[in-house]
């Protein structure tokens, strides 16, 4: 089958669903099917080779945002979408890709979910005319259903069938100020009729967004994310001193607060003194603040040279950093809807300690690879810490549990079957 799946690049740092449609992507060409990546608003930030390293980039987001800000450039030549489309000129802007105000985010936001009815209908229309020229495909995937707005004309011009992956999007249209927020919302929620299949990564993130877009099955699925276990050397030998990790970018919203409080916290029980902390992941400009400050706490706490932050690490990085832990803790405060950290830590036989919130305990229990302690509380971390680290055995034992499922029902083969599964259903539903 050809499949084309559509996904926003963010321009200057790495995105975990970029990099698991490009995985997505590279496993599908690997099972026989032609799949194509289509990069939006802004080049693909990507941990290893990209499956469509020539492939333009649609809906670039220099122009989306001027045809959002002026009516006269509705109607912009093709030559100037091109130039101001330039992959050079778009990673250059994404460098400042945080710092619109959230109100025009909420506009433009609203005006993509109306699609041909948008401000971008020009844009839309550009990626019609390319899809014609480069042959039918067989159905086409948007990563969010963020890009929902896009399914209805994609259908009627195309004729194939539209298929859209569910990735948190409600903390992103939470974040945004009334009136856009309902707005958003309500959209969203019309516009779901115009794709065949909506999947989520997990049961929770399911149900929490089939009550808030009115949406049931049979056209909302379950899919979960998988990796490819043979990227990732599986760990040998537990780390002495152990190691807690932090794999996830440098937030709040992700946990690293928590996670910063609740390793002064077991550090001042006494027990493992010689614990360390290691936190991997993105860091944009905007996240430096944060970690300036967390960086002072830990000083005054008298536990700066037990900790270390490596942002932006690279694929080969990321693996050996797995490596050297001993478990890992990613505790986001928001709904998270997978968490594809887990599944790498996993992967590397290293178990999890999350809290008992959102998709966790739904992967927890199907991989058996980690526990689970309560929400929001440093305290309770660090009691789940605690207990893992008294037990190396059952660590040990966690972990390889752990290899075997993303060996198994999570790996990115099994990930890449259901979605042609999927696929055809929806296309012999035409």
């Amino acid at each position: 089958m050809k499949i084309i799946l559509l996904t926003p690049g963010t321009g200057s740092y790495h995105c975990g669903v970029c990099m698991r449609d490009n995985a997505l992507a590279k496993e599908l060409i690997r099972q026989g099917h032609d799949a194509m990546m289509l990069p939006m608003y802004l080049p693909l930030t990507l941990d290893e080779s990209a499956a469509s390293p020539d492939a333009p980039v649609f809906f670039g987001g220099v122009s989306v945002y001027l045809e959002q800000k002026f009516a006269f450039l509705r109607a912009m030549p093709r030559w100037m979408d091109r130039v101001l489309s330039a992959k050079p000129l778009l990673q250059f802007v994404g460098r400042w890709s945080g710092m619109t105000a959230t109100a025009e985010v909420g506009a433009l936001t609203h005006s993509m979910l109306l699609g041909e009815d948008g401000h971008q209908a020009q844009e839309l229309e550009a990626l019609v005319t390319w899809l014609r020229k480069h042959g039918k495909a067989d159905a086409i995937w948007l990563s969010t259903a963020l890009l929902i707005g896009l399914a209805g004309r994609l259908k009627k011009a195309l004729g194939v069938p539209v298929l859209a992956s569910l990735q948190g999007e409600d903390s992103f249209l939470d974040s945004l100020p009334e009136p856009w927020k309902s707005r958003c919302w309500e959209t969203l929620a019309v516009r779901c009729a115009d794709v065949d299949a909506i999947i989520a990564p997990s049961r929770y993130y399911a149900d929490f967004m089939g009550t808030r877009l009115r949406i049931a099955e049979p056209q909302l699925r379950v899919i979960p994310n998988g990796i490819a276990p043979e990227d990732f050397e599986v760990r040998t030998e537990l780390p002495d001193p152990p190691v807690i990790g932090y794999l996830a970018r440098f937030i709040e919203g992700k946990g690293l607060p928590l996670v910063i409080d609740a390793f002064i916290e077991l550090k001042r029980r006494g027990e493992f003194k010689s614990v360390r902390l290691r936190c991997a992941g993105t860091m944009t400009a905007g996240d430096e603040r944060l970690v300036a400050q967390l960086r002072e706490k830990l000083a005054r706490a008298g536990c700066a040279e037990d900790v270390e932050f490596l942002p932006n690490v690279s694929r080969q990085e990321k693996v050996a950093f797995l490596q050297k832990l001993t478990l890992l803790s990613v505790p986001a405060s928001y709904g998270e809807a997978f968490g594809l950290y887990l599944l790498e830590a996993m992967a590397a036989a290293v178990p999890v300690v999350q809290p008992a919130t959102a998709a966790f305990p739904e992967i927890v229990d199907a991989t058996g690879a980690g526990t689970l302690c309560g929400p929001g509380s440093a305290k309770a971390l660090a009691d789940g810490w605690e207990e893992m680290l008294r037990h190396p055995h059952v660590a040990q034992a966690l972990g390889q549990r752990g290899r075997e499922a993303v060996e198994g029902e999570f790996s990115l083969a099994r990930m890449a079957e259901r979605f042609v599964d999927v696929t055809l259903q929806a296309k012999s539903g035409l």
